[in-house]
């Protein structure tokens, strides 16, 4: 039996149109030329059903409190966080040497806690409250703000103390025995 010649035929134009199409988008990444995909690193993407910690694969759907999400140059995926404390303690590791290009944690006084959806705010102008009586996926999290002064309330209310994220260190983030609080892995 012999091929269906025009159904190769055509079969090898799109592949090969596919694979100019491709040479295209690099060359145009190379040369800067690329504003929409570079506009779109720096906005926050949505959590979907499907999307997972970079650091457990835990399914961010699965889990209540604050998420967080990084954008690292030269990686195409968003690298989700299904904890505040995940991502700050991958920002402030000394040994982080990949290119941020952005960082996104959610609003708490606007996102609900329980099935925390949009909200996204600069992880690096939030202010987190740590040390309250909340427990996000991982235990003990760093509840973010948008305001100083939601965060103050969230204080009054659940305890804690609230810091900038230039105030945090690394050792006030430390991920050792997270995992083992969870009991829903």
């Amino acid at each position: 039996m012999t091929p269906d010649l025009p159904f190769v035929n055509r079969r090898r134009l799109l592949c090969g149109c596919a694979g100019l199409a491709g040479l295209a988008a690099l060359s145009l990444a190379g040369c800067g030329q690329d504003t929409a995909s570079s506009a779109q690193a720096q906005a926050p993407a949505e959590i979907q059903p499907h999307s997972s910690c970079s650091l457990d694969g835990m399914l961010l759907s699965d889990y209540p409190g604050p998420k967080g999400q990084i954008r690292f140059a030269n990686v195409a995926e968003v690298q989700w966080f299904c904890d505040t404390t995940e991502l700050l303690s991958t920002l402030l590791a000394p040994e982080q040497v990949r290119t941020v290009v952005s960082a996104f944690v959610q609003d708490m006084a606007k996102a609900d806690w329980e099935q925390p959806r949009g909200h996204w705010i600069d992880a690096r102008q939030a202010v987190y409250v740590l040390g309250s009586r909340r427990r996000g996926s991982m235990g003990p999290t760093a509840i973010s703000f948008a305001s100083d002064a939601d965060a103050q309330a969230f204080v009054q209310q659940q305890g804690g103390r609230a810091l900038r994220f230039a105030e945090i260190q690394p050792a006030m983030v430390d991920l050792s025995g997270g995992a083992q609080q969870d009991t829903r892995m």
